[in-house]
């Protein structure tokens, strides 16, 4: 140590006199707002989310005449977009299940195997119900995404996305 006094004030280089530096106050107002914004702005998320309900309309797209889909059979399709990739499954008894092909955990493609009775997803080995599209194994923790079917007659139509 020199007779100086202590080296450590010397190599600290911020003056306390001159500091500008932000108050506590001011950061913990900042902090505030910004929470109040954050929680605001997923506030309305959710409303919107709410307003909008599950399902959406699309438009009545001819899917298949059910003659030309024997059970155990399925049809790959474009709904509600032509760049919107989506399955129609009959399953034995007669029920059609439509789902967007759209895996929900990386949207990869889902296909149906008719052996296994099940739709699959080979990116992850994700496998999802034939009935209602919920996952079964592998990383998917969300169900497909279910296509409105309407039948008049011989003829299924999509008519819209969601439950």
């Amino acid at each position: 140590m020199s007779s100086d006094g202590p080296r450590w004030p010397n190599e600290f280089p911020y003056r306390w006199d001159a500091d500008d530096a932000v108050t506590r106050r001011q950061l913990l107002r900042f902090a505030v707002y910004t929470s109040g914004a954050l929680f605001a702005g997923a506030a309305g998320i959710a409303a919107l989310s709410r307003l909008r309900g599950g399902a959406a309309d699309g438009p009545a797209v001819r899917v298949a005449d059910v003659a030309d889909l024997p059970e155990g059979q399925a049809l790959y399709f474009r709904y509600p977009g032509p760049e919107d990739q989506a399955v129609l499954v009959h399953l034995p008894g007669g029920l059609l299940v439509a789902y967007s092909q759209r895996c929900p955990h990386l949207s990869c493609a889902v296909v149906y195997q008719r052996d296994e009775q099940r739709l699959y997803c080979p990116c992850h080995e994700g496998v999802f119900d034939l009935r209602q599209g919920v996952p079964l194994a592998g990383p998917p923790r969300r169900p497909l995404t279910p296509i409105r079917l309407h039948r008049e007659g011989p003829v299924v139509y999509a008519v819209g996305v969601g439950s």
